[in-house]
């Protein structure tokens, strides 16, 4: 799939953020993490999703650049076989984003919000934090056909997980965000998207 457009938009970014050197390598390197081959669902069309999202509910965060930075980065660093995916990530936007000139402040917030894509649990009154933990949720509010598209996207990236195993994995993930005290922080999403993602999370979890 094209990805000029993604590209236009990171660069767009970079340079309203102040950067110092040329964001298009920067970007085209993202977009080659973005694009490897063991990827099924955390593929430039999630990011692209994403940032759609960042966008809509843009009018609540503190720093709406800050969010997109961290939307760019969330899972730049993304092998199914390990689990500190996000802090590699965090590490990852640490060293680009500080070679590309921006500003200290601005680079450790964007780093800040990819790691609470561990959770997903901001905490109250962290707007940033809502809006990036939402946009990277909003997929678990779709329709009941987009919904599973996405499930089986997710298996196909542990294809080499043996099936009871991707089952009890797949099922605690899917308990944890049950749990969570709210899978929305902002109104917007909030509204849009929490009856169905319940209703889609409850019946995943009954196929496992």
């Amino acid at each position: 799939m094209p990805t000029e457009d993604l590209l236009t938009a990171w660069t767009a970014l970079l340079n309203r953020c102040d950067a110092t050197d040329d964001p298009e390598p920067y970007g085209r390197e993202l977009l080659r993490r973005w694009s490897e081959p063991q990827r099924r669902y955390h593929t430039p069309e999630h990011l692209r999703a994403v940032l759609r999202r960042v966008d809509d509910l843009a009018g609540h965060a503190a720093d709406p650049d800050a969010v997109r930075l961290a939307a760019w980065f969330h899972d730049a660093v993304y092998r199914p076989d390990r689990t500190e995916n996000e802090e590699r990530s965090a590490a990852l936007a640490v060293r680009a984003l500080t070679a590309a000139g921006l500003p200290a402040e601005r680079v450790a917030e964007a780093a800040r919000l990819v790691l609470l894509t561990v959770t997903h649990d901001p905490a109250p009154g962290d707007r940033d934090g809502e809006v990036l933990c939402d946009a990277d949720l909003a997929v678990l509010g779709g329709t009941p056909e987009a919904y599973a598209a996405y499930a089986a996207a997710v298996r196909e990236e542990y294809a080499s997980v043996p099936e009871q195993d991707f089952r009890a994995g797949r099922a605690a993930v899917l308990r944890q965000l049950l749990a969570l005290p709210a899978l929305y922080r902002t109104p917007a999403a909030r509204e849009r998207f929490t009856a169905a993602a319940r209703a889609n999370l409850a019946a995943e979890l009954e196929t496992l």
